[in-house]
């Protein structure tokens, strides 16, 4: 059955359309000319907000809970902020913890769980100098045992945030051959040998100028390989607290457009009034406002969502709405190769969210159906 639409404003990733009629059949999305009886949607249609790290949402937080209902209630917390995609991240963790994490992903792919498209690790393979609020004793070198994992081909998309000084280059080739997509993060690595990971297959950077060593005179770091590097991806937790404005608009300005996209790091606070939460070592993560930190005072993720995100980086970053709903869609569509998603054009995926004047989420769509 085909459905149509007609927008008051409609946003195809490239340009704006006044009065723009669409259809959808099949969860496939496709421009019209014209339509009769069409479902009128008072607002902007952008393409659906996909999110490369979510650590959890809706009150679940996936390392505390490895199902394929955590990660149900995860998408659909997300959802309601715009999200149409997202990559599940469970941060540093013991091995039977990633094990069953792996189990619950793919689980929820077979279930169809509208939303999920693969699995995150952030770590265990980091700097401890650079660890952030990740669990000291749980970080650890690659083995054969995490290599397992990463090999399977049930996961749909994976991604490893790993340090590139705690783990060879030969294995990183070894994760690129396995199909996993290398991100660089929570390192104190130097120029060279983050350059070296990128030639070795790496493309993403985890939440940039975070937990990596910084840009100096004589040692560009970590977020000078990022800047420089033209064939890889940076995100960028925009939340007033992660990144001081002006550092992420020189990002903006540095790196070759189209390589940064929005991520939120979001923790199971999302979507709730919840205040605080369980976390390692006996710690907590405590909310004050709009910000989290663990009880030892570490920032520990956000209570970000996409949408936030965007009018964030309109707001504070001097960016056109255009550009920051490609850092939100298209951009992200592009770094986990969706060929299909991150526009609204005849033949994708129909993956698009209604906003208000005040760019806030009205409705989500995923495949054409309403979350």
């Amino acid at each position: 059955m085909k459905t149509f639409y007609q927008a008051k404003q409609l946003f195809t990733g490239d340009e704006f359309l006044a009065n723009a009629f669409f259809s959808v059949q099949n969860g496939r999305f496709q421009l019209e000319h014209t339509a009769e009886q069409a479902i009128e949607l008072s607002g902007l249609v952008v393409p659906g907000f996909i999110d490369v790290q979510v650590n959890g949402g809706g009150g679940a937080f996936f390392n505390a809970e490895q199902t394929a209902h955590c990660l149900t209630r995860i998408a659909k917390a997300h959802a309601q902020f715009g999200s149409t995609a997202i990559m599940p991240t469970l941060i540093t963790d013991k091995i039977d913890v990633m094990h069953a994490a792996a189990d619950a992903t793919a689980a929820a792919l077979d279930a169809g769980v509208a939303g999920v498209l693969g699995i995150h690790f952030e770590g265990p393979h980091l700097s401890l100098p650079k660890k952030g609020t990740h669990s000291e004793r749980l970080i650890r070198p690659i083995t054969e045992q995490e290599f397992a994992i990463y090999a399977r081909q049930d996961l749909g998309i994976k991604m490893v945030t790993l340090a590139p000084e705690t783990v060879s280059v030969a294995d990183i080739e070894r994760l690129i051959a396995c199909n996993v997509k290398v991100s660089i993060g929570h390192t104190n690595a130097d120029f060279a040998t983050t350059m070296a990971a990128l030639s070795a297959g790496a493309d993403g950077f985890t939440h940039l100028f975070n937990a990596m060593s910084p840009f100096t005179s004589r040692e560009p770091g970590v977020v000078g390989a990022a800047l420089w590097d033209n064939n890889s991806w940076c995100g960028l937790i925009v939340d007033g607290h992660h990144v001081h404005a002006s550092s992420a608009k020189l990002a903006i300005r540095t790196k070759q457009r189209g390589k940064i996209m929005l991520v939120t790091d979001a923790m199971p606070p999302v979507g709730t009034d919840d205040m605080e939460f369980d976390f390692f070592d006996g710690r907590k993560v405590i909310r004050t406002g709009d910000r989290l930190n663990s009880s030892t005072g570490e920032l520990a993720g956000s209570v970000l969502d996409m949408a936030s995100a965007v009018s964030n980086a309109v707001n504070t970053l001097d960016i056109s709405l255009a550009e920051a709903l490609r850092m939100a869609a298209l951009y992200p569509a592009e770094y986990l190769g969706l060929t299909k998603k991150g526009r609204l054009l005849t033949g994708f995926d129909a993956d698009f969210v209604l906003l208000d004047e005040q760019k806030k989420v009205i409705a989500t769509y995923i495949a054409g159906q309403k979350i």
